[in-house]
């Protein structure tokens, strides 16, 4: 069997079905699209801003041939909930950094052990255009509300990247398939998603899921968390192609009971330990505890319409966020 077979069969019998190939060069025709947001002051802080490292896959392996784009279904079936607060699919199981790195790891060791190829990983905030690299070689395609869409499990899906020194025939993209819908554009509270040519003007730095982890949030951005604690679903939560999306089979992305039943009072009140325990290794974790705080008070005041009395506040960042919130409303109960 040639390289690409076996690394697919390896991958299938890991629970990974969207398996994808290409060449390295095909990534250096995605530089203009990077300047033109990045003067435009369109990239965000997680985002790598040099664009040549980022538009050439040689740059963070330099004897590397092929990219292997792997996309890893994350939402699982859940009963409907009448409980008032939420967080994001993405954060209800297991920290995906750390899972989907676990399984490139995996793949990586069998490419270097049983193929004698070189191999490297990549997850999440790295130089690779991921998204990118996922369309062209046809995981999926690329939304307007910039997600990348599969035809399996549509856009719940996390993308992992191992680049490796083996010569392997790249996959072709597949057709998108957005069409005339705006369903994502005309749901998106802040009009982060703007119907723009290629999504070029996109904005995610106004998007909620990422002023949601914002270390310093302005005022502004309180009402928009609603009730979510961390992350937004709603460009997701209304694109058609997620509605017979397949359920994710990876285990450790079932989610965590607590965080399907958020009870707000233990989550204001948690401390060092109870964060560990519950929140440390979830993709919400890597904030720290009193971001997560931060959040529930502003979603409780959403909520409820009112700032509950509370003086017991230890920490100093929690507190100034607190004391914006009084200022805003008249009573306290």
């Amino acid at each position: 069997m040639v390289y690409k077979d076996l690394i697919k069969e390896f991958c299938k019998s890991h629970g990974l079905d969207i398996v994808r190939f290409l060449p390295c060069q095909s990534c250096n025709d995605v530089e203009n699209y990077f300047q033109y947001r990045k003067e435009n002051g369109l990239i965000n802080e997680f985002e790598e801003k040099d664009i040549i490292v980022r538009s050439n896959a040689n740059y963070s392996m330099e004897n590397a041939k092929t990219i292997i784009s792997i996309a890893f279904p994350y939402r699982y079936k859940i009963d409907k909930s009448s409980n008032k607060f939420c967080v994001s699919k993405y954060t209800l199981g297991e920290d995906y950094h750390k899972v989907v790195k676990k399984y490139l790891t995996c793949i990586s060791d069998f490419i270097k052990v049983k193929l004698g190829g070189d191999a490297k990983v990549f997850v999440d905030s790295n130089s690779l255009p991921e998204r990118y690299i996922a369309m062209k070689c046809g995981v999926g395609f690329i939304g307007k509300n910039n997600c990348i869409i599969t035809e399996k499990y549509g856009s719940y899906v996390f993308l992992g990247e191992i680049l490796t020194d083996l010569d392997i025939e790249g996959d072709k993209p597949i057709e998108n398939l957005c069409g005339a819908c705006r369903n994502c554009i005309e749901a998106c509270p802040t009009k982060a998603i703007n119907g723009s040519e290629n999504n070029k003007d996109n904005n995610s730095n106004i998007c909620i899921s990422y002023t949601s982890q914002k270390k310093d949030l302005e005022s502004f951005w309180f009402p928009y968390l609603k009730n979510s604690l961390w992350g937004c679903d709603i460009c997701q939560d209304v694109c058609p192609f997620n509605e017979k999306a397949h359920y994710s089979n990876i285990v450790e992305f079932s989610p965590k009971p607590y965080m399907l039943d958020l009870n707000i009072e233990n989550i204001i009140s948690m401390n060092n330990e109870e964060f560990n325990r519950n929140y440390r290794n979830l993709a919400c974790g890597w904030r720290g505890k009193n971001l997560i705080i931060r959040n529930a008070i502003i979603c409780e005041k959403n909520v409820y319409g009112v700032v509950k009395n509370r003086n017991n506040i230890a920490s100093p960042y929690v507190k100034s966020y607190y004391d914006r919130l009084l200022k805003g409303k008249k009573f306290i109960i």
